[in-house]
């Protein structure tokens, strides 16, 4: 309650962003209406989970790969709060500006390389929208869009050069398309895991979240679900977490032994 009526009275009393600061002296910026951000702000880590594992599993001299990065709240605790190195994908350009305004109150410049483009199986454009927030998306061809914007694209294989340890990806139902070109990648033993979000927003282009996870499982990757208090991998049951994001591990063990070995953080006071 202390940091929702903080926040309230901040966001009304300043004209521009307002500079918290989060996990291990990591700095995110937030203005009003930014849904991810305000979740840090309130509840510590806005995907609570999910971040808790990247804070627990990423180490200063891994890679760590944010599709769809957004204003880059993964994007800060992996380079800002853990000293990992970042690539970073968002397609949006006005968003795209906030991530690199997030890169640059860290001074993070040496550790995050931001690209402005949309990931796909294809180079070429695709056209979003931009008028939703952290929901906007590729619009897809039964849908039209009052604001909308026309993008780069390339493939996640021609962005990199080496292979990252975990790999983020957020695209509001365009997953199979970026994992489509991501066939090295995916097949590189070097990378262990992926935070995925498998919501059934693929459906307005015709996928659908258990072919996702089939195409997953047919690199190696089995899917947990991760309790950051507890730091406890747990095996699911099905294809995919009921929750939005799903964590695709392997190699489990080594991934066990680094949890178990990560350091202790601080998040508004609680220890994970």
């Amino acid at each position: 309650m202390t940091r929702f009526i903080w926040w309230q009275l901040k966001s009304r009393l300043s004209s521009g962003d307002i500079q918290y600061n989060w996990v291990n002296n990591a700095k995110i910026l937030a203005s009003t209406g930014e849904t991810g951000v305000t979740g840090n702000i309130y509840c510590g880590l806005h995907e609570f989970s999910d971040m808790g594992f990247l804070l627990h599993v990423l180490r200063p001299d891994d890679l760590f790969v944010d599709i769809g990065a957004n204003v880059g709240s993964y994007t800060v605790l992996a380079s800002a709060s853990i000293g990992a190195k970042t690539i970073c994908f968002e397609p949006i350009p006005l968003t795209y500006m906030r991530l690199i305004s997030n890169i640059d109150v860290n001074n993070m410049a040496q550790k995050v390389t931001a690209h402005n483009v949309a990931l796909a199986d294809t180079p070429g454009e695709l056209t979003f929208s931009t008028d939703q927030n952290c929901m906007n998306h590729v619009i897809a061809d039964h849908e039209s869009s009052p604001a909308s914007v026309t993008v780069k694209v390339r493939t996640l294989d021609e962005c990199l050069k080496e292979a990252p340890f975990l790999i983020k990806i957020d695209v509001e139902g365009y997953e199979m398309p970026a994992l489509r070109g991501a066939v090295s990648t995916l097949s590189n033993q070097g990378l262990c895991a992926v935070i995925l979000e498998l919501n059934g927003s693929g459906k307005r282009y015709g996928f659908d979240d258990a072919q996702i996870s089939q195409l997953m499982f047919e690199y190696g990757f089995e899917t947990y679900e991760y309790e950051p208090f507890k730091r406890q991998l747990t095996a699911l049951k099905g294809n995919y977490s009921a929750n939005g994001n799903t964590l695709f591990l392997r190699d489990v063990e080594a991934i066990q032994r680094r949890i178990d070995t990560a350091p202790k953080v601080e998040i508004h006071g609680t220890i994970l």
